[in-house]
């Protein structure tokens, strides 16, 4: 039998999908049927289960169910991935294969992989650009070259017109049309039942119509207000789309018209927002260009850095024991939920490049298997930025103050209280500098410092100093 294979990956949804309205309109034109294929890759579907991996296992569970109620059945194989492809080759013959591409890391590189191989045996190939605005080739500079400072990027970027949402044909989502073959999914579903068994946490924020509730919830309720409150953890200020993104169970064309046209006047929280999204692509554009940064910084000049390599100070952070709150609600937060406030991110990550001197590498590895918002190419630039080591990154001598940075965003200690409850009792006066705190004070709060919370793990003055010298000798090398 003559097929047209859809191949999903972080692309989970029926909706304003790409590959999916362009595989549809190449079958009906040919009078082929629609083979809905997923690769589960033994790279992630043997690492250990952590809150990353548990978030997107649990989104495909639910995409699958869902694809195959409305009659797109959704194929799972686990295996390498030219042999996935064997297998269904093995039993029909397939004329094209659609799919949104990636245009960086490993997923770039499996394209490449995968294209060579089915193109050499005749197999027509149709790969297409969806999981951002603009494509990491898309905005350039008039002479060809790429971006390395944000803010011109995003005045060519807002001026780009985008695409709008793709219309998919539901109506061809039937028997007579869409192949489901149980045998040829059997070992896929016994790996993907047996993951989802392991997953010590169940998330209830998955699917399509979840993300589409987040949405227009963050456009009625928050996106007025968003420049004022994004940068308060202890508010609800943000979109929490992030997560949604990730998966693909929404498109980001959806979410940029939706709330491009929410107002018909310049918005300043619509502008704010439209601006991260532009961030996203900006640093999507970057990794294509740089394609090593996830182990090489892209400024050379900080390529020697003679990092720390204290175990005890790492796992500090790791845990949230730092001894200053903010950092330590953070990281709680993120262990906790699998997800941290954008913020906090910045803070985190400063302070582990800059107060501990640790290398941004191991920061970012430990965001990606916690993270279930985790993009590659804004993780890494995000702590490349703030490790002072990346592209259009702040100043090595900006470093962040742990302390100022909470008084200043959680002024009352409402978020350092949230996820750090053995400071719940401390005053106010104290609760960003607990180690300040007389000791009538700790007996009343109920929050021995050195005891039931931890004496700052550094100075922060002395550190700062230390950081300074540390990049102005790597720079003179």
């Amino acid at each position: 039998m003559e097929i047209v294979v859809i191949w999903f990956r972080r692309d989970m949804r029926l909706d304003d999908h790409t590959a999916l309205s362009k595989a549809i309109t190449y079958a009906k034109k040919h009078q082929y049927p629609l083979f809905a294929f997923y690769h589960l890759d033994p790279f992630f579907t043997e690492m250990e289960l952590d809150l990353n991996n548990e978030h997107f296992f649990q989104n495909l569970a639910h995409f699958v169910k869902e694809a195959r109620e409305s009659q797109v059945y959704v194929h799972l194989f686990h295996d390498d991935v030219l042999s996935a492809f064997q297998q269904v080759m093995d039993v029909y013959d397939i004329k094209a294969v659609f799919f949104n591409e990636d245009q960086v890391g490993n997923g770039h590189r499996r394209d490449n992989q995968v294209t060579n191989f089915l193109e050499e045996k005749g197999i027509h190939v149709s790969k297409w650009q969806d999981t951002h605005l603009h494509g990491a080739r898309d905005i350039l500079k008039a002479d060809g070259s790429h971006y390395q400072v944000f803010t011109p990027y995003y005045q060519s970027w807002r001026k780009q017109e985008k695409q709008p949402v793709i219309k998919v044909d539901k109506t061809f989502f039937s028997s007579g049309h869409t192949i489901c073959n149980e045998s040829l999914s059997q070992k896929g579903d016994d790996k993907l039942r047996g993951i989802i068994k392991r997953c010590a946490r169940k998330f209830d924020q998955i699917g399509s119509d979840k993300a589409m509730n987040t949405l227009h919830t963050f456009i009625q309720k928050r996106l007025t207000h968003y420049h004022k409150k994004r940068d308060i953890p202890s508010v609800f200020g943000t979109s929490k789309l992030s997560r949604f993104l990730k998966t693909g169970t929404i498109s980001i064309r959806t979410v940029f018209h939706a709330i491009n046209e929410e107002a018909l006047y310049e918005d300043e929280g619509r502008e704010t927002f439209i601006k991260e999204l532009a961030w996203r692509d900006f640093y999507h554009m970057i990794f294509a260009h740089y394609p090593k940064m996830k182990q090489k910084e892209i400024n050379p000049s900080f390529e020697g850095i003679k990092w720390n390599e204290d175990e005890a100070l790492f796992e500090a952070w790791c845990k949230g024991e730092t001894g200053f709150p903010l950092v330590d609600a953070g990281m709680r937060q993120l262990n906790e939920e699998g997800w941290m406030h954008n913020r906090l991110r910045m803070v985190t990550a400063s302070f582990l490049t800059k107060d501990y001197l640790i290398d941004w590498r191991k920061g970012e590895a430990y965001f990606a298997k916690k993270l279930v918002d985790y993009d590659e190419a804004s993780n890494i630039g995000g702590f490349q930025w703030a490790a002072s080591v990346g592209t259009d990154a702040v100043p090595y001598f900006r470093i962040f103050n742990p302390t100022t940075q909470s008084k200043r965003f959680d002024s009352s200690g409402e978020y350092i209280r949230r996820y750090v409850p053995e400071l719940k009792h401390v005053d106010e006066k104290w609760i960003h500098e607990p180690s300040k705190m007389p000791i009538d004070e700790q007996m009343k709060s109920g929050c021995v410092i050195g005891d039931t919370y931890p004496l700052p793990t550094v100075d922060h003055q002395e550190r700062r100093k230390k950081a300074i010298s540390l990049f102005e000798e790597a720079k003179g090398q």
